[in-house]
């Protein structure tokens, strides 16, 4: 039996990269929960109280999530999503948002995801780690934004 080439180099490289003398631990960064509050909490007090924020990890699991006094009960939602978008798409969520609005559009139906703005990823140079998103801020989503900014600049020397 004749055999292409291209297959046995495949087999080849599988069986090279499957063995174990080629396995290692990944080590990976990731948002701490002590980093993760520092950041709501220096968001929640540059946006005031009424503002929802949320902040995931790498996996975009919550890791914080804090309900705004007096915001209404689809802002933690929002501001959840908010994180989970900039954090898988590694981008302001608002840019994502006029990103998709004539190309990719098909993200948009992606579970979890929302093109609205309020929501930044959290980086450690170019490895996204995180993200925080706010909903419900007075000033809406350039607001949300800006908070989010302030609460990541707070922790910006363990961002290295």
């Amino acid at each position: 039996m004749w055999i292409r080439p291209t297959v046995c180099t495949a087999f080849a490289m599988a069986c090279a990269f499957s063995t174990g003398a080629g396995a290692q631990v990944l080590m990976q960064r990731d948002v701490s929960l002590a980093m993760a509050l520092t950041i709501a909490t220096t968001a929640s007090a540059e946006c005031g109280a009424i503002a929802s924020i949320a902040v995931v990890d790498r996996a975009g699991r919550v890791k914080v999530l804090l309900q705004g006094d007096g915001g209404s009960p689809h802002n933690l939602e929002l501001a959840r999503r908010k994180a989970y978008t900039a954090r898988t798409f590694r981008t302001p969520s608002a840019a994502w948002a006029k990103r998709t609005e004539t190309t990719n559009q098909g993200q948009r139906m992606l579970a979890d995801v929302i093109p609205l703005g309020g929501g930044m990823p959290i980086m450690v140079g170019d490895d996204t780690i995180g993200g925080i998103g706010l909903s419900g801020a007075i000033g809406g989503q350039e607001k949300e934004e800006a908070c989010a900014k302030a609460g990541i600049a707070k922790v910006a020397d363990q961002l290295k």
